[in-house]
């Protein structure tokens, strides 16, 4: 399960809004119960690295920009819980590309953009063996 609180759920929103007809793309920061449950405190907005002309399908953050991101996560007392990013006029699940570009145990949550509206908002967890998706519990929190 992930918990979020709800205005990160909304900036989410907003920045698949805003990259329309673009994929928007950023990094969840957070922490890690003992159960295995993430909780997001934190977004890291990235910028998308791929060619202009791929943008509106595919998102790609570099490798320098990840680990930017772990070393401020880790000076923090955090850590990359997952990754985020948008499906232009595409639903909220991933696709094969995002399935062999995933890792797993990550989370990623995937906002659907129709007509540069936010519809749907959903979260999958690869598993382990690679092959497939799975729908995670997302859990949205009143107040951080």
């Amino acid at each position: 399960m992930i918990r979020i609180p709800r205005q990160l759920r909304g900036d989410i929103c907003a920045e698949g809004e805003a990259a329309y007809p673009d994929e928007c793309c950023g990094i969840m920061l957070g922490t890690v119960d003992a159960e295995g449950s993430r909780s997001v405190t934190e977004l890291q907005p990235m910028r998308n690295a791929r060619e202009s002309g791929e943008r509106y399908h595919r998102f790609r953050i570099e490798a320098d920009d990840i680990l930017r991101a772990e070393r401020s996560a880790a000076g923090n007392g955090l850590e990359i819980v997952g990754f985020y990013h948008s499906h232009p006029d595409n639903p909220a699940a991933p696709s094969d590309y995002d399935r062999e570009h995933a890792l797993p145990w990550y989370a990623y949550v995937i906002v659907e953009v129709t007509q540069s509206r936010a519809r749907r908002i959903r979260c999958w967890q690869l598993a382990g063996d690679r092959s497939r998706f799975l729908r995670e519990r997302m859990h949205t929190l009143e107040r951080e």
